[in-house]
């Protein structure tokens, strides 16, 4: 019996000399946001005003492997306090700088979009569900965890600064008539940075096309485009970005007939503009969006007065110490269903509060 137990030391000892990888490189990360919010509708509703608390506790698990070649993945314990456990899919860097996310990758066309500067801070007055206008760019960005997604590097066909990206995803799920599940996906997106002078300029977005498993739907559950475009010069960095195209609402929209568990945004358009100033440890922003679209049921021709959404935000952000940020913000939004302005939905809003991070 004691030579069985000696072999069996000798090969676990010989297999991890041989270089089999008991354990994976971890890091952690996470914050704790905490502050006040505020909100004063343009309806009869009184002002309100709540705590907020918020935090996130992330690991990344990674290894490179003899070829150079980086593997990565991790998961969340806890996200805006859901208290759940969510795991990342997984990365696969190249040694060229390529990468290829394997499962919950997203779509290329979003992942190459350019970030255009916005207000921070939790900002916002409680919206309606029978409102389909999109509040962002990226509101057609829908896909199944089961794909993937290939980055080039950012020398993409030979041309410094070019970044490309392809990403398709599937599922197999049972088709209805009132309900909406992406069954598919494919997106393309390309961006590129090059300096001027003093200014870098940043360009990217791309195209999404999107199945829905809704039977009767007469439009896709996604297809559009998006596109932005930011120039940063010293301290100063504006912005902005547009798109368009159909989608599918699988939020439980009521409209002003009847109640649907699905309904079909069509001439669908949003608009972003920004502009973020640094100065020593303050940091000025500012951000406008708008979005608009007509909203019927499925398997219904488009009708009936457009839906719209409007935001103008302001912030200030102070680095008062490593990890940790003091904010205020001020938001003034507005919607409209069907033509007709949502008062109740509409209106002023402010937050308070300090970011701490590790």
């Amino acid at each position: 019996m004691k030579k069985e137990l000696l072999i069996a030391s000798a090969l676990v000892g010989s297999l991890g000399m041989a270089g089999v990888a008991e354990a994976a490189s971890a890091t952690m990360s996470g914050k704790a946001r905490v502050g006040m919010t505020g909100s004063d509708s343009d309806g009869s509703a009184s002002s309100t005003y709540n705590e907020h608390q918020q935090a996130s506790f992330s690991v990344s698990l990674s290894e490179t492997t003899d070829g150079g070649m980086k593997i990565s993945t991790g998961f969340d314990l806890t996200d805006e306090n859901d208290g759940a456990t969510d795991v990342s899919g997984l990365t696969l860097t190249f040694t060229n700088g390529a990468k290829l996310d394997i499962v919950e990758a997203g779509n290329a066309y979003a992942s190459q979009l350019a970030s255009v500067p916005g207000a921070s801070g939790e900002l916002g007055v409680t919206g309606p569900s029978e409102n389909s206008a999109p509040t962002g760019l990226t509101y057609g960005n829908q896909s199944d965890a089961v794909g993937m997604e290939f980055h080039t590097a950012a020398d993409a066909f030979g041309v410094e600064g070019l970044k490309a990206g392809l990403s398709w995803s599937g599922a197999d799920t049972t088709g209805g008539t009132t309900t909406h599940v992406v069954e598919g996906a494919y997106s393309v997106g390309v961006s590129y940075v090059t300096t001027t002078g003093d200014t870098t300029v940043t360009i990217g977005g791309g195209i999404i096309g999107a199945d829905t498993s809704a039977t009767n739907a007469s439009i896709d559950g996604s297809d559009g485009m998006a596109v932005a475009l930011t120039a940063a010069t010293g301290n100063l960095t504006v912005g902005a970005g547009y798109a368009a195209g159909d989608y599918i609402v699988s939020s439980g929209l009521t409209g002003a007939s009847a109640a649907r568990n699905a309904a079909q945004a069509t001439s669908v358009s949003a608009m972003t503009a920004g502009a973020k100033y640094v100065s020593g440890d303050m940091t000025f922003n500012v951000g406008y969006v708008s979005g608009e679209s007509t909203d019927v049921a499925l398997a219904t021709a488009a009708s009936g007065s457009e839906d719209s959404y409007e935001k103008v935000a302001a912030s200030i952000d102070y680095a008062v110490a490593g990890g940790v940020t003091a904010t205020v913000g001020y938001a003034d939004e507005s919607r409209s269903d069907e033509g007709t302005s949502q008062t109740a939905n509409s209106g002023t809003s402010w937050y308070i509060g300090a970011n701490v991070s590790f």
